[in-house]
């Protein structure tokens, strides 16, 4: 028959092993009368393994998921594909036969194709690792009939002997039998949480993990001689997928293969090529008709979706299907987000303050004031002339809404805020750590990266060419000389690219400025300084987010030239430079301005033609706010939310395009259900959570080091943070591949950068209201100079007075009776000599009580400000009190735990000695006839067996 033909070709130790597949026995010639007698005595092997979460008996569960790819012979169908894998044959066998489901590629003849030296080399690394991995006790199976093209899937079950090794080593905390009550408060704190736990019951995710308890088991290192100790009554259970893959993930790190005379493990295969993606399997769908349930679906519904904005987030949830380190980021996220209400209710109240007291500003009511006639000196030369003080009153009424004296309040507020929410998440952090079995953990030292592994691999290589002895090699700083130097260099090139780029934005304000001075209409001019900002402002949103995007590019391969050994170091370093970026185009936000502009006939000028551009008569403060404002709210919306929502949506769309293409080549094998394997295979891959981080960080930033420019900052980063922690659960839910979870107790160098920015936002708070607010200037003024204790005068105080005849050669306007009358003094805003004084324009000895004001100022806030911070911190303990309780009651259990077992196999091995020694009396007592008779059965006495 053709079938024999066809099948000739496999080799004869298999063809005991594999099963043939019905859809290669339909491929071969057989009649569709033979094809449906077959199909109808078989059951659908998908479903029995529940498309891919379990091998082909249906019973074991798939815990990982390795991914290669290979090349497929177009003249012939692989055969026998899936098939189930005897642990023990597989034991036996090793290397000696192919992994259980691979596929056997059919004789070709003449027409075969040329080997590939290359895939063979991979091909057989493949198969020592796999080896391998069955020698360390894990289980495999291979599946290579999949509806994508040439790649290959290896699925790995854990057995239970082996997840019990595994969590010893790990040292895994596990719930044991014993549980006791977890102490409940009493009196008043009891009906105040009972009142609590109503109101907020609406808001509560639906989930079993999120419901108060009121007891707890104990947890204890897991240990296979004290398996007793533990809730082993659901072994299928005990350990859960998150835990399993994780077991699953150390074993790949730690097996390794040794082909080429050096050790290579699952980092360093993955980044040689040998295997494309490792990765654990999601639950199980989350939409659809007939979904069973499982916790992604539950994630989806409670979690990850915009309805649900409303409610606390199911962390402990998240914890168990995420893993530890994941979980602290939600949960970190959740207590930022909470603790931005009270701070966006006090920044409203500033800001009404400011609206409800604008109309009661004398400062702004003078500059308002049209009967004052102040003629002010032009803002550009030659091509501006001059203009009335009254013309910039929109200005300064808008001004007094960001610059009144409750901005000061605000800036200490927001200071302490900083101080209380670092504390209350500590607080949090050990609630956790407590809730999730933390207590008591220690990091490990990371596995090395493979770049690292494949560095010192090239290293040793290039030593035994010249014939040196290689001992254990590492990376010195010799050998990443040229990547410091790579990164020295990038980092000041890019320092002054970004200086060059603010430098050209102030070009564009003065020119654009000179620009519509001379072509704009009497009215348009007053609106000049409003177009230009923001104009300019869109500019610099632009420019951020390019360079956001660039540096952020470039920071992470310049950490990657530098080859760190760990993934936390090379995490910390890419941390360091994203900041360093970060600081670095911050002057795009403030260094428009400067208060060295000079003064009418002696300006400050670049390249001898531009003139730096000087505050509006209102203050600079409204200009820094309406920049900090389009940023922020421009950043977040295009930036965070738009390209998280956005490119995602695309590659899953170029996905889908991709296979619809396939698709119409082979429809057939597209028309059946795809493996959970092959589905989350066409996921994004999990980069990690420094972009996370570092968007909330930069949020927290202008929420803290710019709050006494822009109070309602806080308000925009909550409506964006409601927003961000659905959009980033979804994401995590339904666009990533399920990522391995990583054991950790709090969010590391993440915090120490938190501290550090709440400390630089009292310092830059400080000179923003010093500097460039009218905050100082009006209380110097209200307490030296006013005569009736009001700030009447005050405008007039703060302009000097200028000669129109003392002006530079050329730099004169063009227009000098614009105004319809011939000028002589002008006024300009600063602390001068008048133009009849001896020493005219000098600097007066107003402006300097003012600088030491303000100087006086930054140190007395600064100092207080951090004082009470201080005291904050000191004043509220790290380990809540209740916890620290459960924690000492924790191993005071645990202590009676095993005194009671020692006890028992003390009384135990007691019972022992008493009745062997009564045993003993008996067969003593007996005669010597029967003794002699009976000789077995003394024997026997002496040798009873004692059953424990």
């Amino acid at each position: 028959m053709r079938m024999n033909k066809k099948y000739s070709c496999l080799p004869a130790e298999e063809k005991g092993i594999h099963i043939i597949n019905i859809r290669a026995i339909e491929d071969i010639g057989y009649d569709q009368h033979e094809s449906t007698l077959l199909n109808s005595l078989s059951k659908n092997p998908d479903a029995d393994c529940k498309y891919g979460l379990y091998f082909r008996d249906g019973k074991r569960k798939v815990d990982y998921i390795l991914v290669y790819h290979y090349k497929k012979s177009s003249a012939g169908r692989t055969l026998a594909r899936r098939v189930h894998h005897n642990d023990s044959s597989a034991r036996s066998t090793k290397q000696d036969q192919p992994l259980p489901g691979k596929g056997v590629q059919l004789e070709m003849g003449e027409g075969e194709p040329h080997v590939d030296y290359h895939e063979d080399d991979k091909r057989f690394r493949r198969e020592e690792y796999e080896g391998n991995l069955v020698e360390a006790g894990l289980e495999l199976e291979r599946d290579e009939d999949t509806k994508i093209h040439g790649v290959g899937f290896v699925k790995i079950h854990a057995p239970w002997n082996v997840l019990c090794r595994e969590a010893e080593f790990l040292k895994l905390k596990m719930p044991t039998k014993k549980m006791y009550q977890i102490n409940q408060t009493h009196g008043l704190l009891k009906k105040i949480n009972s009142v609590i736990q109503k109101i907020t019951e609406p808001i509560q995710p639906k989930v079993a993990e999120h419901k108060p308890q009121t007891v707890k088991r104990l947890s204890y290192p897991f240990s296979r001689e004290k398996q007793h100790l533990f809730d082993l009554s659901d072994r299928d259970s005990f350990f859960d997928s998150k835990t399993r893959s994780t077991i699953v993930y150390e074993i790949l790190k730690r097996t390794t293969c040794t082909k080429a005379k050096y050790s290579m493990g699952i980092t360093s295969l993955l980044a040689n090529g040998v295997y494309s993606a490792a990765y654990p399997l999601h639950d199980g769908d989350y939409e659809g008709e007939n979904v069973e349930p499982n916790d992604r679906k539950l994630l989806c519904e409670e979690w990850a979706s915009y309805g649900v904005f409303y409610k606390y987030q199911p962390i402990d949830l998240v914890r168990k299907y995420f893993g530890e380190k994941i979980g602290l980021y939600f949960a970190w996220l959740g207590v930022y987000t909470q603790m931005l209400i009270p701070a966006s209710i006090v920044g409203i109240i500033v800001f009404l303050y400011g609206c409800a007291t604008v109309d009661e500003n004398i400062p702004s009511m003078e500059m308002c004031d049209q009967r004052n006639n102040i003629t002010m000196c032009p803002l550009c030369d030659r091509t501006c002339s001059y203009w009335k003080m009254s013309s910039a009153c929109a200005t300064a009424r808008a001004s007094h809404l960001f610059d009144n004296p409750a901005t000061v309040f605000f800036s200490v507020f927001m200071a302490l805020w900083a101080a209380t929410f670092m504390e209350h998440w500590k607080r949090k952090q050990m609630r956790l750590n407590y809730r999730w079995d933390l207590t008591g953990f220690e990091e490990e030292e990371d596995h090395p990266r493979a770049e690292y592994e494949a560095k010192v691999l090239e290293k040793s290589l290039r030593k035994e060419h010249k014939h040196k002895e290689t001992d254990k090699e590492k990376l010195t700083w010799k050998d990443r000389f040229p990547a410091y130097l790579t990164n020295f260099v990038g980092i000041i090139f890019m320092v002054g690219l970004t200086f060059a780029i603010v430098f050209g934005v102030i070009i564009y304000r003065i020119s654009t400025a000179a620009a519509l001075a001379i072509s704009s209409t009497p009215s348009g001019r007053s609106s000049v300084r409003v177009t230009v900002t923001a104009t300019a402002v869109i500019i610099n949103l632009v420019v951020i987010i390019i360079l956001d995007e660039v540096y952020g590019c470039i920071a992470r391969w310049l950490t990657q030239i530098e080859v760190p050994k760990t993934d936390k170091n090379f995490e910390e370093r890419l941390i360091f430079k994203a900041l360093l970026f970060t600081v670095v185009y911050l002057p795009l936000l403030t260094s428009y301005h400067s208060k060295f502009v000079g003064r009418p006939g002696d300006y400050v000028y670049i390249f001898h033609s531009f003139r730096m551009e000087e505050c509006a008569p209102g203050g600079c403060l409204m200009e820094l706010c309406i920049q900090l404002s389009i940023i922020m709210l421009g950043k977040q919306l295009i930036q965070n939310n738009l390209f998280e929502i956005g490119i995602p949506k695309m590659k899953k769309f170029i996905r889908y395009m991709k296979l619809k293409r396939r698709r119409s080549l082979d429809h057939e094998e597209h028309m059946k259900k795809k493996q959970r394997y092959e589905v989350d295979y066409n996921l994004e891959p999990f980069a990690g959570l420094t972009p996370e981080y570092m968007e909330m960080i930069i949020q927290f930033g202008f929420v803290t080091l710019f709050v006494a420019s822009f109070p309602l900052a806080p308000l925009f980063a909550l409506l964006n943070n409601i927003i961000e922690i659905r959009l980033d659960a979804k994401k995590f839910v339904t666009e990533l591949r399920r990522p391995v979870a990583v054991r950790a107790k709090d969010i590391g160098i993440w915090y120490n950068i938190l501290r550090g920015i709440g400390k630089l936002a009292v310092i830059i708070n400080a000179f923003v209201i010093s500097f460039t607010s009218d905050f100082i200037p009006r209380l110097v003024y209200l307490y030296m100079y006013s005569e009736n204790g009001t700030m009447h005068g005050f405008v007039n105080h703060t302009l000097s007075s200028f000669n129109v005849s003392d002006f530079q050669a050329g730099t004169a306007p063009n227009d000098p009776m614009d105004l319809g009358y011939e000028v002589q003094i002008c006024r300009y805003k600063d602390y001068r000599e008048p133009p009849w004084s001896e020493n005219k324009y000098d600097i007066s000895k107003d402006f300097w009580a003012v600088l030491a004001a303000r100087l006086a100022f930054v140190i007395v806030f600064q100092n207080l400000v951090m004082f009470m911070s201080d005291f904050v911190d000191w004043i509220i303990p790290d380990i809540p009190k209740d916890i620290s309780q459960q924690i000492h009651k924790e191993k005071v259990l645990m202590v009676e735990v095993f005194m009671r077992e020692e006890q028992g196999k003390l009384q135990m091995l007691e019972t022992w000695k008493d009745k062997d020694k009564k045993k003993g009396e008996n067969c003593n007592n007996h005669s010597p006839r029967l003794s002699r008779s009976h000789s077995g059965s003394l024997s026997s006495c002496h040798s009873y067996p004692l059953d424990v």
